[in-house]
């Protein structure tokens, strides 16, 4: 009484991460908390440069 078989804690521990494992594969949506972020420690955000976008398709006939 007291005594901890180890191979039954690796399985137990093997079946509930098959179990996690095949919720997350079956499932479309997945919850996560967003990390929370200090203010104090944050770097401010640079400008973003670089090139524009393609346009839309206004140049393309339609079918």
């Amino acid at each position: 009484s007291g005594v901890i078989d180890p191979v039954k804690v690796v399985r137990c521990a093997l079946e509930n991460a098959a179990s996690v494992s095949s919720l997350m594969l079956t499932t479309e949506t997945m919850i996560a908390e967003a990390p929370k972020s200090n203010d104090a420690s944050a770097a401010p955000a640079a400008p973003m440069g670089g090139m524009g976008g393609m346009g839309g398709m206004g140049g393309m006939p339609m079918m």
